[in-house]
């Protein structure tokens, strides 16, 4: 218990990447995950500014991430729902924290993108803003899952929110999207370079989840370890 799109690219690879988080989690675990997920989840608010930020009840999941780095595709895709999250090929067209509600009293939120050089500097910093108050600020934030292109890797444009989560003592979990993009090989080593990275920042959750919003690749292991998440927060 939880308490307190658009067609690609055809891929560089048919095979498909190797799955790395399958021994982490149990088959209940996946089946727990699955059943969570697949329950009732709806839009319930969306918030601006600070004080526009819905009451805190139960536990509050956030995915963050560099605008089209597809975190409301992976919302999408981790629900099943086409439409729950309203996805764009515009970056910076989620300009608000989007809260999403399911069971358990458990709540997802759809965080504006970062390093959008093409809007405004005002609306940048408005973002920017918002972004690091939610995450200094609301108590009952579980987890931030931080969303990486798997083509691309960390970028300097992401230190200053991993800088942020560690000064804020945020646990957080790193999510490499559009892995179907990429060739195992080279996923393989990107997982493999993105864990030395993140050895150095001490909020960070030991273990690299590769997803795809496109195959549902990684998206059975995302579930298990949110639901995995609110078991533990249960028995706290």
């Amino acid at each position: 218990m939880c308490a307190a799109g658009p067609s690609r690219a055809s891929p560089p690879n048919t095979a498909p990447p190797r799955d790395m988080t399958a021994d982490i989690y149990t088959p209940d675990e996946i089946e727990t995950g699955r059943k969570l997920f697949a329950a009732d989840w709806r839009f319930v608010a969306a918030a601006g500014n600070f004080e526009a930020l819905p009451p805190m009840r139960g536990l509050e999941i956030a995915f963050a991430g560099r605008s089209n780095v597809g975190k409301s595709s992976l919302i999408n895709a981790l629900t099943g729902r086409n439409a729950l999250a309203r996805t764009s090929h515009t970056p910076g067209r989620t300009q608000e924290l989007i809260f999403f509600a399911g069971p358990l009293q458990l709540s997802l939120v759809d965080m504006p993108g970062y390093g959008y050089a093409a809007a405004s500097k005002a609306k940048v910093k408005a973002w920017t803003g918002l972004i690091h108050t939610f995450l200094a600020g609301r108590a009952n934030l579980a987890r931030v899952y931080l969303l990486v292109d798997a083509r691309h890797g960390l970028k300097p444009v992401d230190d200053t929110v991993l800088r942020t989560l560690d000064k804020a003592a945020v646990n957080y979990q790193l999510v490499l999207t559009k892995a179907d993009q990429v060739k195992p090989s080279d996923l393989e080593a990107r997982i493999a370079a993105t864990n030395v990275a993140l050895a150095k920042h001490p909020a960070a959750f030991p273990e690299v989840l590769a997803t795809s919003s496109h195959t549902g690749t990684g998206m059975p292991e995302l579930r298990a370890a949110i639901a995995r998440l609110c078991a533990e927060r249960a028995r706290a």
